[in-house]
């Protein structure tokens, strides 16, 4: 009994990584760009892999499209209506406790890393 015990925990924590880090709640970030700091709160929810949820910034609120999270990295996109301008923002991230270590592509405009942190 204890070796199924044994077999079936090591099972779980191998398959675990797969669905992905739960990233759900709010996470917030201050991002250094070229148009000067941007803060930022991301609200997220995880089903399975999929990421949903709300970016939001001092430029206003974007739902978050084509969200992903498969063991410890993660990934969306913001469309984001930047003064009348549609602006594609690509994040790609790797998750580490209450941290997300991130990488946006703002459009054809900007490549910006930063960390955002799960909020208190």
């Amino acid at each position: 009994m204890r070796n199924a015990s044994l077999w079936l925990a090591a099972l779980l924590a191998a398959l675990l990584p797969a669905f992905g880090a739960d990233v759900s709640g709010k996470w917030t970030a201050a991002i250094d760009t070229q148009i000067g700091v941007q803060n930022y709160t991301y609200d997220f929810k995880v089903d399975g892999g999929k990421l949903s949820g709300v970016a939001k910034s001092q430029f206003g609120e974007s739902k978050i499209a084509e969200g992903s999270v498969n063991g410890d990295e993660i990934s969306f996109v913001e469309n984001l209506d930047f003064q009348g301008q549609a602006l594609r923002i690509v994040y790609k991230g790797k998750i580490s406790g209450d941290e997300i270590k991130f990488n946006r592509q703002v459009g054809d405009v900007a490549s910006e890393d930063f960390v955002a942190k799960r909020a208190k």
